[in-house]
């Protein structure tokens, strides 16, 4: 008997032209499919040369009220004027649609290029772009969305991979081990409640686009509850302890221009990027039955990426029992 197609194959071009025509415009042309496997992205272009990106939402991860949490706040920081791109509302002001059992929304294109984080310039308005979003962030709070837990993630993450099919006994046993053994280090690494505030999630360099040192930020679909430093540390990609502490700087004096960073929160990047790798490998292993992913990643399901994979947790395991040098200025 043949699988059942996963839903995602069901969007056919036509199928993604008559769903954002059902809102009201018209597409002369057909869509683009963007760079993205957590949700389906396209980028179209109306009768009147306007671009806009459609995001399909992949069916059963958010509920509607966590969508609309994202797209309230965006909402709210396009309004106190922070560079984001911000959801289409229709007559009745309303961003999530419904088609065919899928949930959409329309987004203005930001066009541009992602920042180059050699440049001092791009790393100063990058800190002042994400301080302006955490100004707001702090706000309020988010009810429905995430909190990250460095506890209950790590652990949702080590089930999802040992329940999977692609380690053989040996990686199984040294994953089982060594995951454990970083539990246990993030078990110790924790931050105030008062702390937490409403952020962006994923700032990676896909996320900001613009020209110059003029930047947006993009996709809050990973929006949640969380310390500030969650959304800087992925910025922080210098090797040397030198050019790490010339980053930082850069980063946060430009944060300190709209928002207080605290400083105490710096020693959670090594937990927030080992969360990261664990998470990651969780990710590919639980999207597997949709088509895209084996496609884009064939890799992931072969030994030699499950064995890279575990010297890199050892490598994290290393990095989390060492304090590092080069925070003793901060």
């Amino acid at each position: 008997m043949a699988d059942t197609p996963h839903p995602f194959e069901r969007l056919s071009p036509a199928r993604i032209v008559a769903a954002v025509e059902s809102l009201g415009l018209w597409l002369p042309g057909e869509p683009f499919a963007l760079n993205s496997y957590e949700n389906r992205v396209f980028l179209l272009s109306d009768d009147e040369r306007r671009r806009w990106v459609a995001k399909f939402y992949r069916p059963g991860r958010w509920s509607d009220a966590q969508i609309q949490e994202e797209h309230d706040f965006l909402l709210e920081l396009a309004e106190a004027g922070v560079p984001v791109a911000a959801p289409w509302r229709n007559a009745a002001g309303e961003t999530l649609h419904h088609w065919e059992g899928f949930r959409l929304t329309l987004f203005p294109q930001v066009p541009g290029q992602a920042p180059e984080l050699e440049n001092p310039e791009h790393l100063f308005a990058l800190g002042e772009l994400i301080g302006k979003v955490h100004a707001v962030g702090a706000r309020r709070a988010f009810t429905t969305r995430l909190n990250l837990n460095l506890t209950e993630m790590v652990e949702e993450g080590r089930a999802t991979v040992l329940g999977g099919p692609w380690l053989t006994r040996r990686q199984r046993d040294a994953y089982a081990r060594i995951s454990a053994e970083l539990a246990k280090l993030l078990r110790g690494h924790t931050w105030p409640a008062q702390s937490v505030i409403r952020l962006h999630g994923d700032c990676h360099l896909g996320n900001m686009l613009g020209r110059d040192a003029d930047f947006s930020l993009v996709d809050f679909d990973d929006a949640l509850m969380g310390p500030r430093v969650q959304d800087l540390w992925m910025l922080l990609t210098a090797q040397t302890p030198e050019e790490l502490q010339w980053q930082l700087s850069e980063i946060v004096e430009g944060y300190e221009q709209e928002a207080d960073f605290p400083r105490g929160e710096l020693v959670l990047i090594e937990p927030l990027r080992t969360l990261r790798l664990l998470r990651h490998s969780a990710w590919l292993t639980a999207r597997w039955e949709d088509p895209a992913f084996p496609r884009a990643f064939p890799w992931a399901a072969e030994e030699g990426y499950w064995d890279q994979h575990i010297r890199s947790l050892e490598q994290q395991r290393q990095a989390l029992e060492q304090h590092p040098r080069w925070l003793a200025d901060y």
